[in-house]
């Protein structure tokens, strides 16, 4: 029989399982937005996030979906140093061209 951890985080292929954003989730995306508008050619006036998964790597890895308005999304995928290496937060990839319903996956 196996003992389940009271606080273990559930795991979903790797990641966690999707979760409504957080403001840390919101916090990670505004502070990629320029890397993202920069890539994309454009300024985006909505930028909200509204899920994330997260995977432990050396830092983590958060995998946030981000609404820039009408029905059009983004998938980022943001990597979060160590805190001891004091480096900004990095945008590693994105997806545009994304649904509401489109899964938030690894990539």
């Amino acid at each position: 029989m196996a003992i389940k951890k009271p606080n273990a985080v559930k795991r979903c292929m790797g990641l966690t399982c999707a979760q409504p954003a957080t403001p840390e989730a919101q916090q990670v995306a505004d502070e990629v937005k320029l890397q993202v508008e920069e890539k994309e050619g454009k300024k985006f006036e909505v930028f909200t996030a509204v899920e994330f998964k997260t995977q432990v790597v050396a830092g983590i890895n958060y995998f946030i979906k981000v609404h820039v308005g009408n029905e059009e999304f983004l998938h980022l995928q943001v990597f979060k140093s160590r805190p001891h290496e004091n480096k900004p937060l990095s945008l590693s990839s994105y997806q545009s061209s994304k649904t509401k319903h489109d899964e938030l996956t690894y990539f």
